[in-house]
């Protein structure tokens, strides 16, 4: 479990107009899932789902659960609507093939019936840093007792297996379906297909509240009302995945680089630094190793240096190997569903380094193409001598149809073709040449 400071202020600030769809059927069973990551917008949604049974006075909520872990702070908080709620509520891990690990463990102990489905599995329940970083063994064992403890609490007041819960916290052990039935106390309290199925077997199944109390559930005929995530929280839902987050890593900063390269631009620096802002919003509930986001912000840099310093391609190189070592590393985590696959990585730093290497390119280019106005775009420039112009002397040239005094560097006869060498201020300074050696301007 990854344990971060809370990110809920900006959670919340951007789901508070939003509602969870309401329903009107009073002793209706009402179902939600939450289907990945544990963090402060999956804890609203709970939050907002349980409010609306207790307002409808419903018979059951369901939470259909499918996570790999998450924080421990949004955790305790779901943890404490659950207890809190007045309605009854059962933690469904399913379908089959799926899990409720980490977060997703303590999550399952809190709830008033914990069901899961054939070929499921919970448990693993360690904490670890919230960015990733190892901790010292005094850490480590601090944050493990703390999160055994609130575990052991949760069994205790639920009548679960307290030996068994505190070995998923200590020693990240996991648990089939049928392992956790099977305990002496079971760790769960039945097994299930589905929702329906896990419905229809509640119907007057007496359970007891975390206060103690006792209560038959009524879900016979129940009329289900399924609560779905309002498009708010679907969004901060989806940013808070670590592809997602990779790709506005790697887009913000692109989009801030080419704001500096072109000042005035405007819409790369605004797309870039809101892409950066939901960026560091995700990373707050990843496990984020800082040491990846330097080397992908290192590599860039190098990329753009490349504009600047002649480096042969060395400086390019290297911020290709940086951007791809830290794409690597970004994502600190044993978790299948955390890692950022090379199917990303690759096109995600090819392209990115394509596109600043190409920006590099015209930038140079710029730079290498001669100026065709202004006095620097005189420079060069073959004319005419209306006059005979001695050396130091002062006469007049045509150059462009236009006529100027000029003076040369050396003998020069009328009508004979000058080449302009310098300007100073209206006056040319012009010298003999060849008319075979025009310059040409090039046209793009």
């Amino acid at each position: 479990m990854m344990r971060t400071p809370l990110v809920r202020l900006f959670a919340v600030a951007l789901i508070a107009f939003s509602t969870v769809p309401s329903a009107q059927q009073k002793g209706g069973v009402y179902t939600a899932v939450v289907d990945g990551i544990i963090h402060p917008v999956a804890a609203d949604y709970v939050r907002q789902v349980l409010e609306k049974a207790d307002a409808a006075d419903a018979a059951l909520v369901v939470i259909t659960l499918r996570t790999p872990g998450g924080l421990v702070d949004a955790t305790r908080d779901i943890n404490t609507a659950i207890i809190n709620a007045k309605t009854p509520v059962a933690v469904f891990v399913g379908p089959a093939g799926n899990r409720a690990a980490s977060a997703g463990f303590l999550i399952t102990m809190a709830a008033d019936v914990a069901a899961m489905a054939p070929g499921t599995h919970i448990g693993a329940a360690h904490p670890v840093a919230g960015n990733g970083e190892k901790v010292d063994d005094t850490m480590a064992k601090k944050m493990a007792s703390d999160v055994a403890a609130y575990a052991r609490t949760l069994a205790t007041q639920r009548k679960r297996n307290v030996g068994l819960v505190e070995q998923a916290v200590i020693e990240s052990r996991s648990f089939t379906e049928q392992e956790a039935i099977s305990a002496a106390p079971p760790l769960i309290d039945l097994i299930a297909t589905d929702v329906p199925d896990l419905v229809r077997k509640l119907d007057g199944r007496t359970i007891r509240r975390f206060d103690g109390r006792t209560q038959v559930l009524h879900t016979s005929g129940a009329a289900t009302t399924s609560v779905s995530m309002s498009w708010q929280q679907r969004v901060l839902s989806a940013i808070a995945h670590p592809q997602i987050a990779y790709l506005l890593l790697t887009l913000g900063t692109l989009g801030l680089t080419i704001e500096l390269w072109s000042p005035g631009a405007i819409l790369p620096g605004i797309a870039g630094g809101i892409c950066l802002l939901l960026a560091f919003f995700a990373f707050q509930v990843l496990p984020v190793s800082y040491a990846g986001v330097m080397l992908i912000l290192f590599g860039l840099a190098l990329l753009v240096l490349e504009v600047k310093v002649t480096s042969y391609g060395l400086l390019g190189f290297g911020g290709v190997l940086s951007l791809f070592l830290g794409s690597l590393m970004l994502i600190d985590s044993p978790l299948p569903e955390m890692q950022i696959g090379l199917r990303l990585i690759i096109p995600v730093t090819v392209g990115i380094a394509g596109i600043l290497l190409f920006l590099v390119t015209l930038a140079v280019n710029a730079q290498r193409t001669p100026a065709v106005t202004g006095a620097s775009g005189m420079v060069d420039e073959i004319g005419t001598a209306i006059t005979a112009i001695e050396t130091g002397g002062i006469g007049r040239v045509r150059v462009h149809g236009e006529i100027w005094n000029a003076t040369a560097d050396g003998p020069v006869a009328a009508g004979a073709a000058v080449r302009i060498t310098a300007v100073d201020g209206l006056r040319l300074r012009v010298t003999g040449s060849d008319r075979s050696q025009t310059r040409v301007v090039p046209v793009v």
